[in-house]
């Protein structure tokens, strides 16, 4: 794609409940144009394309691939389906910004960076916790060692939903599972902040269809910090992440993933900060990914394919201590 190209022409792929929040989004960023959208029926992808100002509507995923028009593209398919769908536009020479997790394993992963390395295209795992501006703050003060040292982490992500084993979330054969839908982000949130643990312990409990309905990890690091980390699908959680460090305590507040508040504890006086958000948040990953692609850059420095891989490689790590395997 040309430096000067004022646009940045987007593509989507999966039309689920994640591709509408990510298009409305998309919406509200001056050089970006959401151009084409795919689904595995026309009246869907119509239907999209209609609410979303889309000028094509594909009714499967390759035709898309193959509309040259298109510079990036969003991958919201099921978990099973990423490798398969980010290398077919790969080789397309089409950007990448696929949805986490990143793929169901760490040799899905490697064939994908190998992938966007053979063709010299942007690759990025859109796991758009770490660009939201009150995780970056939070990622600062522990970076600035603003109240000492990182003592020990709590984060939880949690819901309840009946089982159904026709739905995605519960499904075996598409990735389902609390661990790899929700745990992901706990398990972001330890890496990010105190790197990889010393040692993992883990436990679970499973629906019938050996889908994992809730996972109980604890990070062990050195000087006995630690991080306990859990993922529900089957429990309402705070769904937080908290931070205890010698001199205060940071709390994310609920629905610490996306957009929220942070709590600063510190002499038994609390200070609230609130980042005035104005989207639902996804804006913020694809702004830096447009700056990736207008600035010719096949590798974000914020979401890099070594984070991606340390993240794998402690999901994977996780599903063996719970023996959960796809």
């Amino acid at each position: 794609m040309k430096q000067d190209k004022k646009n940045v022409k987007w593509g989507i792929i999966g039309l689920g409940n994640i591709a509408h929040k990510f298009a409305k989004d998309l919406l509200t960023i001056p050089d970006a144009e959401l151009y084409a959208v795919a689904s595995r029926t026309q009246e869907k992808a119509d239907d999209f394309a209609n609410t979303y100002q889309a000028k094509k509507a594909y009714a499967s995923y390759e035709d898309l691939a193959h509309d040259s028009n298109i510079d990036a593209v969003y991958i919201a398919t099921p978990h099973v389906f990423h490798k398969e769908n980010t290398m077919m536009c790969l080789q397309k020479g089409i950007a990448v910004l696929c949805e986490k997790p990143f793929a169901m394993n760490a040799n899905e992963v490697e064939d994908m960076i190998a992938c966007a390395k053979e063709n010299n295209t942007l690759l990025m795992e859109a796991l758009w916790t770490a660009f939201l501006p009150h995780y970056q703050f939070v990622l600062n003060e522990i970076k600035n060692e603003t109240h000492g040292k990182l003592l020990n982490l709590k984060a939880d992500f949690g819901f309840s939903r009946p089982f159904d084993e026709s739905k995605r979330l519960f499904g075996k054969n598409l990735g389902g599972g609390s661990l790899l839908d929700i745990g992901i982000y706990p398990i972001f949130v330890a890496l990010s902040t105190l790197g990889i643990p010393e040692h993992i312990n883990a436990d679970a409990t499973f629906f019938e269809n050996e889908v994992d309905a809730s996972c109980y990890m604890t990070f062990h690091y050195k000087n006995g910090v630690e991080a306990q980390l859990k993922s529900s699908i089957k429990e309402v959680l705070p769904t937080e992440a908290i931070f205890t460090f010698e001199n205060a305590t940071i709390k994310i507040n609920t629905m610490f993933h996306q957009p929220s508040t942070v709590t600063i504890t510190k002499n038994g006086i609390e200070e609230t900060k609130d980042f005035g958000y104005t989207t639902i948040g996804y804006n913020f990953e694809t702004i830096h990914f447009n700056q990736l692609i207008k600035s010719g850059k096949t590798e974000s420095d914020i979401m890099t394919f070594d984070f991606s891989r340390k993240l794998i490689a402690l999901l994977d790590e996780v599903s063996n201590k719970i023996g959960l395997s796809y």
